[in-house]
């Protein structure tokens, strides 16, 4: 997915929405202001501006077409029985790329992407090339022994010694595998899942 430039993007959406964003050298960058800058504050963004914007952030933050956001939330409205903001959440949060790199082993999303469309990862024990795969409670997810000794890999096991990973997540940092044991709550404020809902609720 074609993005454009992430300061950019960063500055007008907020750091969170990018890994790259969460750097010395972004805060660095920050601190120089441009011309266009100084010449007043910024206009206040109307209603559907503001829900426009949470839509980006969520969009840019793991990586996906307005099309597979489109889809994620229409199954987050039409499922019975679910709250639509918590399940947007799980849908996203469960996708193969995502749990890659909630357990630590890609440093971004983008890259776990990229892993696991290069085949990389097994998915109970079956190859699965598909970032957007939807996993579920007691699907578990491996590095393929062939990749094990990949430069992607390398020393991974011990990085991940000292890496949390989610209570949703576990994660044997040996065997480089992780296993889904229960539904993911969010927990930080960053991603407004309500206003992107109302956004497509127009």
């Amino acid at each position: 997915m074609i993005i454009g430039p992430k300061y950019k993007i960063c500055r007008r959406l907020g750091s969170g929405v990018f890994d790259q964003c969460q750097t010395q050298k972004f805060m660095a960058s920050e601190g120089k202001k441009s011309p266009k800058a100084s010449k007043g504050p910024r206009k206040q963004l109307s209603e559907y501006g503001m829900q426009l914007n949470e839509k980006q952030k969520i969009r840019f933050s793991y990586g996906i077409s307005e099309k597979q956001l489109s889809n994620y939330v229409e199954t987050a409205t039409t499922t019975k029985g679910a709250i639509a903001s918590e399940k947007l959440y799980e849908l996203l949060e469960t996708r193969l790329d995502n749990v890659i790199y909630r357990s630590g082993l890609a440093v971004t999303r983008r890259l776990a992407r990229q892993m696991a469309s290069h085949g990389h990862f097994l998915v109970n024990g079956v190859k699965t090339n598909v970032p957007s795969y939807h996993l579920s409670i007691g699907d578990k997810i491996s590095v393929k022994e062939g990749s094990k000794s990949s430069v992607l890999f390398q020393n991974t096991d011990k990085k991940l010694e000292k890496f949390n990973v989610p209570a949703w997540l576990s994660l044997n940092a040996d065997k480089l595998e992780v296993e889904v044991r229960g539904v993911p709550k969010k927990d930080d404020a960053f991603l407004d899942f309500n206003t992107v809902l109302e956004f497509y609720s127009r």
